[in-house]
């Protein structure tokens, strides 16, 4: 496909020679240069791929966004570089599909131009995120406003973002599935208060690569900025859900590639004595084998999955999407771990990206989902076939 042969030479020249600055300094010292790279993929017609062409994305289909999104994988800054990165581009597929003229014009346009960046506000540190029907945030009407009250963290890229989708109950007394609803808030609304970022093992992290603390405190927003009806929060999270894990799974494809190619280079040039390379290690042999395998079996079960949804909705694909979800986890932190192990001392240090894969990535397990519901849904599907009813998700 010539569009990823193009995007993988742009990543390798343009945005991973900016790495160095970004794992050293932060986000905010590598901004400068990321804004003008993405002038320049606005400039060759790439920007915001997954949206169609009548609103200034190249119109890829689910299958073809996820090759896409392994070749921006390869590197952390990828998809900031197309406007494709997360919760952002959940945000926008939810504002289009969902949200009102009014909604759209005043926050899916400046987010379609990459003007502003946004938010995605569901998890409470007083309930498991597991099960995303419990929750203790509320908005109350109050004539024609709600006021919010509540308490969220891992509100991911909060840290200098415009604004807010927020789940919070508006009818305690509706079935569960039917209790809270999706409202836009500003974040310079009266009462939204970040209160930190969180630090990820260590690094606190800064502006789009962070995770906010947030309080909503009789934070008041028009009933008109809620998106859909009143009690669908839960099924637009759902249905927000599913292209997510497959966007995800597929940037974790090519941030395995990333690390192998860098575990192979490792062993390649590392001599544990003269003339013997550490690739004549036959353990590393097989970590390579391994990984390789892994992999190119992650790739095309991702690409199965977003076939199926393609073609017969998100629904008929549930299984498909929750079995990738756990399995190309689980694959990215054997391969990454495999490739710090590969590159000894170095492995571990800020020097190369595998540490920023490791601290950061090791939640791939826990977000969307943490591993052991996914393959609950997996196995009910599986015994259901074989006369064991444990109910179906």
């Amino acid at each position: 496909m010539p569009l990823i042969d193009d995007v993988h030479r742009f990543v390798r020249d343009e945005l991973v020679p900016l790495e160095p600055i970004f794992l050293q300094q932060g986000f905010r010292a590598v901004l400068p240069a990321m804004l003008s790279a993405r002038a320049r993929v606005k400039a060759l017609g790439w920007w915001t791929p997954h949206l169609p062409t009548s609103e200034g994305g190249l119109g890829l289909e689910l299958g073809a966004f996820a090759r896409l999104s392994e070749a921006l994988g390869w590197t952390p800054l990828g998809h900031y570089a197309f406007n494709v990165q997360s919760p952002d581009i959940g945000n926008m597929e939810l504002l289009r599909h969902h949200g009102s003229p009014e909604q759209r014009e005043r926050f899916l346009v400046p987010l379609a131009r990459g003007d502003v960046r946004s938010c995605f506000s569901m998890t409470e540190p007083e309930h498991a995120g597991s099960n995303p029907v419990h929750l203790s945030t509320t908005a109350h009407r109050d004539g024609d406003d709600y006021v919010i009250n509540g308490h969220k963290w891992f509100t991911s890229a909060c840290d200098g973002a415009a604004f807010a989708i927020v789940m919070a109950v508006t009818n305690a007394d509706a079935s569960p599935y039917e209790r809270a609803s999706q409202i836009i808030v500003p974040t310079s609304t009266p009462g939204f208060v970040s209160v930190r970022n969180i630090k990820v093992m260590g690094d606190e992290g800064e502006d789009y690569f962070s995770h906010a603390e947030v309080r909503y405190e009789n934070c008041r927003v028009p009933v008109a900025n809620r998106i859909g009806g009143e009690g669908e929060g839960f099924r637009l999270a759902q249905e927000r859900l599913g292209p997510g894990r497959i966007h995800h799974c597929m940037r974790w494809v090519g941030m395995c590639e990333r690390a192998l190619d860098l575990m192979c280079r490792r062993a390649a040039e590392r001599m544990v004595a003269p003339g013997r390379p550490l690739a004549s290690q036959q353990a590393v042999q097989h970590w390579i084998a391994e990984s390789r395998a892994e992999v190119d079996a992650s790739r095309l079960m991702v690409l199965a999955a977003a076939d199926r949804m393609q073609r017969e909705g998100q629904h008929a694909a549930r299984v498909e999407i929750s079995t990738i979800k756990f399995f190309v986890a689980n694959v990215l932190e054997r391969v990454v771990d495999r490739a710090i192990q590969v590159h000894g001392a170095l492995g571990v240090s800020d020097d190369t990206v595998l540490s920023f894969m490791a601290r950061h990535e090791r939640a791939a397990r826990i977000y969307d989902g943490p591993d052991e519901v996914h393959k609950s849904v997996v196995a009910r599907h599986v015994l259901h076939d074989y006369g064991v009813d444990v109910g179906i998700a």
